[in-house]
């Protein structure tokens, strides 16, 4: 049984050191033949750091380190080159011009490698002089390894002064590689999202973007095929663990867990790291999402609640999928390039494609519901998982006043500054907590007479959900209060019936309920239930 390489990125360790390996010498073979200058975008922790250190190694030409490897038996010549890598994540980025002094100091271990006396100059210079320096020693065109390339303006995107700042740093250093075409062999650059070429890549119209390129899509992560194949071993050594005794296949679960990543629609992709600490750990969980989800996405959530009931099955164009600019984010755009949503179905028409969208899996599903349901909450994880199991047991016995209960305690919890008077926020906590519970939660679900606000299916009931929210003045007495409440609760329960929206549920051998629900804030919701 082969180990586990779980945070090894060194191709070179992962072969010496008899780790498993998916084999990816194919798609490098391809990418090397077929492109000069290519750029990747996938989510972190996905194998872009483990590619590029593999394509540096064959680089290196040391071709027996890759005997049993596809490459190994093909055509290709493994002819030594300089290759100069560049890791963004080990750059200082707190300001521009700390990217500016970390980028220098970081090509001057360069410089003093090959034994050459440095002279400080601006950083996009001294990367311009290394790759002649090196053409000229060693008379071979050179190979260029960028990884991380977007995460000094990543992890200031909440700062736009900052992230702009470091932007202009990264375009000035990245543009030098246009005119040192006689120079490169070979360039690659890989990252987390894909920012327009009119922002960062304005000097470098001659780089191709291979990331939605369908002959590329499984160039990183497991593919599901791969899965028995490689790791059969690993999971036939859990069939004697207890814990795992109670599944009627590990591997149908592991696929439900871990699999649903695709670039194109078609190649379905595992997540390594989660796949690999999951074989590691022995336990099904949240390994990826646990490893950090950037906050910005949740500061986001919190501003435009209603963006949150509008992921599944998002449709997008492959020009708003390209488009990354930090003054002008496209929330849809950024979860795709995050991890928390991924193609599903690419349906081709006249002009560009339209990508389907929506959330890969059950990791990603249940701790991104879990996080959201916490923040427009404000209840913590502890207090929303608690909610989590009541609303469950209510739902079950059919008890929607016990889940009012449960609801009120966690509006009760919102933090003023955090509070919305919106009837979308409520819609988003609601959607979050019923998800979580693992219930079929359709929002905004079309019936022959209108859109019904939410409807959740369990195995012997359907619940046909309808949400009002009303304004209310500080200064409002109770009967004022409830006459409000009242007025909306016969307004949506109206509205369930006049529309016919529960009719579609009828017949089925389940129990129809219809809940209407009013809001006047945080502190005043009241629900109104009938059955059939």
């Amino acid at each position: 049984m082969k180990n586990l390489p779980i945070g090894i990125q060194n191709f070179r360790k992962i072969i010496e050191g008899d780790f498993v390996y998916v084999d990816k010498t194919q798609y490098i073979y391809n990418l090397l033949n077929d492109v000069s200058y290519s750029f990747l975008s996938r989510p972190r922790r996905f194998g872009k750091s483990l590619l590029l250190d593999t394509i540096g190694e064959v680089f290196n030409g040391d071709k027996e380190l890759f005997k049993g490897l596809w490459i190994y038996n093909s055509d290709y010549d493994f002819i030594k080159c300089p290759v100069i890598r560049i890791d963004m994540s080990n750059i200082a980025n707190k300001t521009p011009d700390a990217l500016e002094n970390s980028l220098s100091n970081y090509l001057q271990a360069y410089y003093a490698s090959e034994n050459v006396t440095y002279k400080k100059r601006i950083s996009s210079d001294e990367f311009m002089n290394l790759i002649v320096l090196l053409y000229n020693k060693y008379k071979q065109r050179l190979v260029i390894l960028i990884d991380e390339y977007d995460k000094p303006i990543l992890d200031h995107i909440d700062d736009i002064k900052t992230a702009s700042g470091n932007r202009q740093v990264l375009k000035g250093f990245y543009g030098i590689l246009k005119s040192m075409d006689r120079y490169l062999k070979f360039t690659l650059l890989t990252g987390v999202t894909k920012f327009t070429k009119t922002s960062i890549f304005s000097g470098l119209n001659n780089l191709l973007d291979i990331s939605m390129m369908s002959k590329y899509a499984g160039i990183c992560g497991i593919p599901v095929e791969c899965l028995d194949e490689v790791f059969g071993d690993h999971i036939e050594r859990l069939k004697s663990n207890e814990s795992f005794k109670q599944y009627a296949s590990i591997s149908d679960e592991i696929l439900a867990w871990y699999d649903g990543y695709s670039w194109d629609g078609k190649n379905r992709l595992l997540n390594p790291f989660s796949l690999l600490s999951f074989f590691k750990q022995e336990k099904f969980k949240s390994h990826w999402y646990s490893t950090g989800t950037p906050g910005f996405l949740i500061d986001m959530i919190k501003k435009e609640p209603e963006s949150y009931l509008e992921l599944n099955n998002v449709k997008i164009s492959e020009e708003m999928l390209d488009t990354f600019d930090i003054e002008d984010i496209v929330f849809e755009s950024l979860l795709f390039q995050t991890g928390y949503l991924t193609v599903k179905e690419v349906i081709q028409r006249r002009g560009s494609p339209v990508y389907i969208l929506d959330i890969p899996n059950y990791e990603v599903r249940d701790s991104f519901n879990m996080q959201v349901l916490s923040a427009l909450s404000g209840s913590g994880e502890k207090k929303s998982n608690r909610a989590k199991m009541e609303i469950g047991a209510a739902l079950e016995s059919g008890d929607l006043h016990k889940m009012l209960e449960i609801l009120r305690g966690l509006f009760a919890s919102i933090p003023y500054e955090l509070h919305v008077n919106r009837e979308a926020y409520y819609h988003s906590i609601f959607y979050a907590a019923m998800t979580l519970l693992g219930f079929d939660t359709d929002v905004e679900v079309s019936v022959s007479r209108g859109r019904v606000d939410a409807v959740l299916e369990l195995d012997d009931k359907s619940y046909i959900l309808e949400f009002k929210y009303v304004k209310c003045s500080a200064d409002a007495n109770e009967d004022e209060k409830q006459k409000l409440l009242d007025a909306a609760l016969t307004d949506a329960m109206n509205q369930i019936n006049d529309r016919g929206y529960g009719d579609k549920y009828k017949g089925g051998g389940k129990t129809v309920y219809k809940a209407a629900f009013a809001f006047l804030g945080r502190d005043d919701i009241e629900i109104r239930v009938e059955r059939g």
